[in-house]
């Protein structure tokens, strides 16, 4: 019991936070926000006079009443009419100038809300999106953002509305008829209350349960459709299909009773209403029958009835889906509170654009600190310098231009360019000097020149033209019958990786950094392909200063140096014909590649 109060009371201050959370972004339309009260508290009031207006008609059409002379019986009833036509009418136009007032405040909120959470995303490090599901993590977005929708409308066009009018309602009947029929409702609105929110922390890990195998189950369904070629190629659908289904068998399970439980909560409401309902229709009766209350005083009771009950119903479903939604909003901002490893300084400048050149000291890095990759580390690239790394699998090449690029911070020593450390300068403006292309190359599922474009999206067509001739694209481009416009799929599925690679050769000169960065940049390339993009390589290096990932040695024979890593240490450098003199490793790696080439 200690346990369920406990997680309870936690539960109860999670709420709040993603209230206080909601709260700056409803904040900045406070105007819109006081007139979309002031339209509320009117439809209420309109609400609210209707049943009476209705009281009236019924008592000036009965015939009973000796009062009634012919005038009354045409002429007041009319009159009434015409007034409980017109509030009724008033109810809901002021509901709806409420909704307009209201929307954009909703809308601009889950605006600036969702482009927060997006902005974040892109900040945090490599090592956070390498660790989550993109699956999971647009799933949990998704559902943030539907679950600010529902908050923002469900609070201001369900909640408060509905209590409002509970608390006239009350009041008018304590205040008109007998004190038992405002006794009767409030206690009913109590025990209902109490009974939904009791049942329904009941349920709530079973909501969350069921949240979680379906994100499972989604991530496991984009997963496998994002990885259909390797599917395909390991005949692994039967496979897939398993797991998949055994992850919709949990989600089916978790579900079963999140809606057994339901049925509970409804059927628990139910009863409260229906006795509450039942009480007040045999003590108005009751009434009535002992002249105490006209029949018009019935009909008000019965459709003030209808106004709360109705309503209240509703209002059960309402604080369900308010409960489930705090915890997807929960869920979203969560994201928000996640913190990047890699950070700019409080003091942080601008690169200046006249550093180059690259300096590695006695740099050591881990990914892990049981298996540490790089090793004291330390080589200089001078500016218009063309250096290559090279080395044996899992030797830690392309984790040099990681920390270069500076995704991770290095455990020791300093990484500079030029004279400025690169702790010391922002991200932005050191990625802006640095261009990559990297070894597995991602297209987005656009057109081959907004893809190639993605590199300055501000290029001319003449910038565009260039850098496609640089990297040889052009006699490809020219042989698709749509040109620039033709859509390379998802993640570039409908070009080959001789093809990406290009593109991302092509983007990456026409951002025309000052550093140049190529990780295994050639290695998807055909002999022929290859050997015009190392010439326009060469070219665009010779301009640049300039750092080589490769594993084919022969593309990096015209470096101005070479390292050779292994076991994240430089094991030799210097030029080719240098280290071939060595008779090292360098000699070793360059005779098994001879090889395999003969």
């Amino acid at each position: 019991m200690h346990d369920r109060m406990y997680q309870a009371q936690t539960q109860g201050q999670a709420d709040w936070r993603v209230i206080k959370s909601l709260w700056p972004y409803l904040l900045a339309h406070k105007q819109r926000m006081l007139l979309a009260l002031a339209f509320l508290v009117l439809a209420k009031v309109s609400s609210v006079i209707v049943p009476v207006f209705l009281k009236y008609v019924v008592d000036a059409l009965d015939k009973s009443q000796p009062e009634n002379q012919a005038l009354q019986m045409v002429v007041v009833p009319l009159a009434l009419l015409f007034a409980y036509g017109f509030f009724r009418f008033g109810s809901v136009f002021f509901n709806e100038l409420r909704d307009a007032v209201f929307g954009r405040v909703a809308e601009q909120t889950l605006s600036r809300i969702g482009l927060s959470v997006f902005q974040h995303l892109h900040a945090l490090d490599l090592e956070f999106h390498l660790s989550r599901r993109t699956g999971g993590l647009s799933r949990d977005i998704e559902r943030g953002t539907n679950g600010i929708s529902f908050l923002l409308r469900a609070v201001v066009f369900s909640v408060f509305p509905i209590l409002m009018e509970v608390l006239f309602v009350t009041l008018i009947l304590l205040f008109a008829f007998n004190w038992l029929f405002a006794l009767i409702i409030l206690v009913a609105v109590v025990l209902y209350v109490a009974f939904s929110v009791w049942v329904t922390e009941w349920r709530t890990e079973y909501v969350r349960i069921a949240n979680r195998k379906d994100s499972a189950a989604n991530t496991r369904a984009i997963d496998s459709l994002i990885n259909f070629e390797t599917v395909k190629y390991f005949n692994n659908e039967s496979y897939e299909a398993d797991r998949y289904g055994a992850s919709l068998k949990e989600r089916e399970d978790a579900k079963v009773k999140n809606h057994l439980s339901l049925a509970a909560l409804n059927s628990g409401q139910a009863v409260i209403i229906a006795g509450s309902i039942t009480l007040i229709m045999l003590l108005a009766a009751h009434e009535v029958a002992e002249g105490k209350m006209s029949l018009g005083d019935l009909a008000m009771v019965n459709a003030y009835m209808i106004q709360v009950f109705v309503p209240l119903n509703i209002l059960g479903f309402i604080y369900r889906e308010i409960k489930r939604s705090l915890a997807d909003v929960e869920n979203m901002f969560g994201l928000l509170k996640e913190e990047s490893a890699v950070k700019d300084s409080a003091t942080a400048k601008e690169l200046p654009a006249s550093e180059d050149g690259i300096t590695f000291e006695h740099v050591s890095f881990a990914y892990k600190k049981e298996r540490p990759i790089l090793k004291d580390v330390s080589f200089v690239v001078k500016p218009g310098e063309k250096v290559a790394i090279v080395g044996p699998s899992g030797a830690g090449k392309s984790t040099l231009a990681r920390l270069l690029f500076r995704f991770y911070e290095i455990n020791e020593g300093s990484i500079s360019i030029g004279q400025s450390n690169i702790q010391s300068v922002t991200q932005a403006s050191l990625r802006k000097a640095i261009g990559v292309v990297p070894q597995d190359t991602v297209l987005f599922n656009d057109t081959l020149i907004e893809n190639i474009r993605y590199g300055n999206p501000n290029a001319t067509d003449a910038d565009v033209e260039r850098a496609v001739k640089l990297a040889y694209l052009e006699p490809f481009i020219k042989s698709l019958p749509e040109g620039f416009e033709t859509q390379v799929g998802e993640r570039g599925l409908k070009v080959s990786g001789g093809e990406k690679q290009r593109i991302a050769i092509a983007r990456t000169i026409l951002k025309n950094p000052k550093l140049l960065v190529f990780d295994e940049a050639t290695s998807a390339l055909d002999s022929v392909s290859e050997k015009a993009i190392l010439e326009a390589l060469k070219r665009v290096a010779s301009q640049h200063t300039t750092l080589v990932i490769a594993h084919r040695l022969s593309t990096i024979v015209d470096a101005d140096r070479i390292l050779v890593l292994q076991n994240g240490s430089v094991a030799e450098q210097g030029s080719h014909s240098e280290l071939l003199a060595k008779q090292g490793l360098y000699k070793e790696l360059w005779d098994m590649q001879k090889q395999k080439e003969g």
